[in-house]
C-alpha cells in the first residue's frame, strides 16, 4: 500500500454518541468498551442505513509498546468496542504519528474493514484522512492511517459556540465538494458525524474514516448519497444554531424541543445566515420533513455542493481593531541627561561632554563666509525679479478696469453652484448586521419617482429591530463620484429615525465602518442635508428607529428617495 502524507488524525470515532443516520454501538470518552446488549435488534433510520448486531470476537489482547510489522509501536488506545480497537501509534521506521485500527481476522467485518481501507487508499484525495496501509498478518487485520496532530474535531469546536456565517459556509462547501468527490468514486461515509470532520491550523476542513468508519460498525445504507448529503446538512445545522437537528441530544449538543419537528435554524437562532439556513433544511430534507421554503431538496452531495456554490460570496468578518499600549517613558526620558545633578543624589546617567560647536576651523569659516554670500546675491535676484513683476502689473491693471475677478470696485460674492438633481444610477439593500439581505427584490421602488409604491424592511419586534441589530438601509449608487447637498427621503408608516452615511472613494466599503454619518432626522418627510457638501458616489440611507406597522410589528417604508447636489 503506498504511504502519503505524514500528518495525521485520531484513529476512530470515539464521540461516544449515535451516528449520524444509524444507531451504532456506544464508547466511553477514555476509549473503553460500554456493555453491549445481546439482545439488541437490528436497526436504521428513514435514510436506509442499517446497523445489524453480530456476534461479537473477542478483541486481541494487545497492549501499549506491541509492534505491529515491526515498525508501528502501538502507543495509546483510543477505543474498544465490538471486537476492534484504535490506536495511536508511531512508524518507527519513518518517525512519524500515525493511528491504527485493530481486528482480529476472523472477525465477521474483517473482510469488509480491509475493502474499504483499500478503496479509500486508491481515492488519494487531500480532503479525507489517508489511509497508509491495510494489512491482514498473524491472525490481525490492522488499517494505517494519517494522524493530524495540529487539527481539531469539530465537536470542540462546536461547544464554543455556533459558527460565524463565513466559517458555516466553508465548512459545508468544503465538505459537500469532497463527499461529491469521493461519490463519484463509488465511496460513502454513512458516519459523517462532528467527530468525523476535523479543521487544520490553515482553516482547511479533513474527513476521516471514509468508508472505514462504517465498515467498522456494520453501518450499509440503501442510499448512501441521501445519508451523506443529509449528515452534511445536520453539521451545517449544527454549526449555524449549535443544536443537534433531531429531538435526541448528541455529540455534546442540545437536541430540538420535543413535538416541534424540524425547525428552521432562522427560526432556532436570531441572527442566522438566512441562505446558509436555507441550505441546511434543503440537505436535511427526508420523508415528511419539509425541505425549504422556495427550493428543492439537495439529495445527493453533488447536488448540496452546486446550491451552495450559486449561493451569494459571503465575507470573512472584518478584523478586531487592536488599541496599541500606552505610551511608557522609556529610562533614558527619565534620566537627568543635559541636565545638573541636584547636590547631595546621585545621578541616574552619566553626563555626557557637549560636543564642540561645528565650522570652527578656518577652513569651516572660509566655508560659512562663501555659503553667507551666495545667499545674500539669490535674495537680491530675486528681490529685483519681484519688482519688475509687480511694476508690470500696475502697468496693465488700466487697460481693462472692472472686468476681473479680484477688482475691488466689483464687490461681487463667489458664484454659488446651482442645486441640481442627482440621477441615481442603482440601489441595494444593505444588512451587513444581518443575513446580509433586507427585502432585496422591492428595492426599486425607493426611488421610481411612485409615491404609491416603496421598499420595506422584514418586520421585527421592536422599533429597535428587536435588539438583533443596530440598523438597515439601502445603499445608493451615483454612478460617479459627485457634489452632494441633499438626500429627502419619504416613509409610510409614521415617524422613522435615518442617518445619512457616505464614503470617500469610487469603490464600494466592505462593511458599515467604511460609510461616515453625515446627517441625520426622524419624521415621514426628512431632509438629510450635511453640514456642508460632500463628494460621494455611494450613499447609505440608514434606518435607526422603525415605526409600527399594521400587521402588528415593526417595519420600515421608504416611497421616495430624491438627492440633489
Amino acid at each position: 500500500m503506498a504511504e502519503r502524507s505524514t500528518a495525521a488524525v485520531d484513529v476512530a470515532d470515539n464521540s461516544g454518541d449515535e451516528p449520524l443516520t444509524a444507531k451504532a454501538d456506544q464508547a466511553t470518552t477514555d476509549g473503553t468498551a460500554e456493555a453491549q446488549d445481546a439482545a439488541e435488534t437490528e436497526s436504521s433510520t428513514e435514510d436506509g442505513t442499517k446497523a445489524a448486531p453480530e456476534p461479537s470476537p473477542a478483541t486481541p489482547d494487545l497492549h501499549s509498546g506491541h509492534k505491529l510489522a515491526g515498525r508501528y509501536r502501538l502507543e495509546e488506545c483510543v477505543t474498544r468496542l465490538d471486537g476492534f480497537s484504535s490506536w495511536r501509534a508511531v512508524d518507527e521506521k519513518l518517525r512519524r504519528a500515525v493511528g491504527v485500527h485493530l481486528l482480529p481476522a476472523d472477525h465477521p467485518r474483517a473482510r469488509a474493514v480491509l475493502a474499504a481501507a483499500r478503496s479509500s487508499a486508491l481515492l488519494g484525495d487531500p480532503r479525507f484522512v489517508q489511509v497508509l496501509d491495510a494489512v491482514e498478518e498473524d491472525d490481525l487485520v490492522y488499517v494505517v492511517h494519517e494522524w493530524l496532530p495540529d487539527a481539531t474535531e469539530l465537536t470542540a469546536l462546536l461547544s464554543a459556540g455556533p459558527m460565524e456565517a463565513h466559517d458555516a459556509y466553508q465548512l459545508v462547501s468544503q465538505v459537500s465538494q469532497a463527499m461529491a468527490a469521493a461519490h463519484r468514486e463509488g465511496l460513502a461515509h454513512l458516519r459523517l458525524t462532528p467527530g468525523a470532520v476535523l479543521r487544520s491550523s490553515s482553516g482547511q476542513y479533513r474527513i476521516r474514516g471514509l468508508a472505514v468508519n462504517a465498515a467498522l460498525r456494520g453501518i450499509t445504507s440503501d442510499g448512501p448519497q441521501r445519508a451523506d448529503t443529509e449528515a452534511i446538512g445536520a453539521l451545517l445545522y449544527a454549526a449555524l444554531t449549535q443544536r443537534w437537528p433531531y429531538e435526541s441530544d448528541a455529540y455534546g449538543l442540545t437536541g430540538l424541543p420535543k413535538g416541534m419537528g424540524l425547525l428552521a435554524p432562522d427560526q432556532v437562532r436570531a441572527g442566522v445566515h438566512r441562505g446558509l439556513s436555507e441550505i441546511a433544511m434543503r440537505a436535511l430534507a427526508n420523508d415528511g420533513a419539509t425541505a425549504s421554503r422556495q427550493e428543492q431538496p439537495c439529495t445527493t452531495p453533488d447536488e448540496l455542493a452546486k446550491a451552495v456554490a450559486a449561493m451569494p460570496r459571503i465575507r470573512p468578518p472584518e478584523p478586531v481593531f487592536t488599541a496599541p499600549p500606552e505610551y511608557q517613558r522609556t529610562t533614558y526620558q527619565q534620566g537627568t541627561y543635559g541636565r545638573p545633578a541636584v547636590p547631595g543624589t546621585a545621578a541616574t546617567q552619566p553626563v555626557v561632554p557637549v560636543p564642540p560647536a561645528p565650522l570652527q576651523s578656518r577652513t569651516g569659516r572660509a566655508l560659512k563666509w562663501a555659503v553667507s554670500a551666495l545667499l545674500i546675491a539669490a535674495l537680491g535676484l530675486g528681490s529685483w525679479q519681484l519688482a519688475e513683476t509687480l511694476i508690470d502689473r500696475d502697468n496693465n491693471s488700466g487697460d481693462d478696469p472692472g472686468t476681473t475677478q479680484s477688482n475691488p470696485e466689483n464687490n461681487d460674492p463667489p458664484p454659488v453652484e446651482k442645486s441640481k438633481p442627482v440621477t441615481i444610477v442603482s440601489a441595494q439593500d444593505y444588512d451587513p448586521l444581518g443575513d446580509g439581505s433586507e427585502k432585496p427584490q422591492s428595492i426599486g421602488n425607493a426611488y421610481d419617482d411612485d409615491p404609491s409604491s416603496y421598499w420595506n424592511t422584514d418586520g421585527y419586534y421592536s422599533a429597535d429591530f428587536g435588539k438583533l441589530k443596530e440598523g438597515v438601509g439601502i445603499v445608493l449608487d451615483l454612478g460617479k463620484v459627485q457634489r452632494v447637498g441633499t438626500v429627502d427621503v419619504s416613509f409610510l408608516g409614521g415617524t422613522t429615525s435615518v442617518e445619512l452615511r457616505t464614503t470617500d472613494g469610487s469603490t464600494m466599503p466592505s462593511g458599515l465602518t467604511g460609510f461616515e454619518k453625515v446627517a441625520q432626522g426622524a419624521g415621514t418627510q426628512v431632509s438629510l442635508k450635511p453640514a456642508k457638501p460632500v463628494q460621494a458616489r455611494f450613499l447609505l440611507v440608514w434606518l435607526t428607529k422603525l415605526p409600527p406597522s399594521s400587521e402588528g410589528n415593526f417595519r420600515g417604508k421608504i416611497s421616495d428617495i430624491k438627492v440633489t447636489s
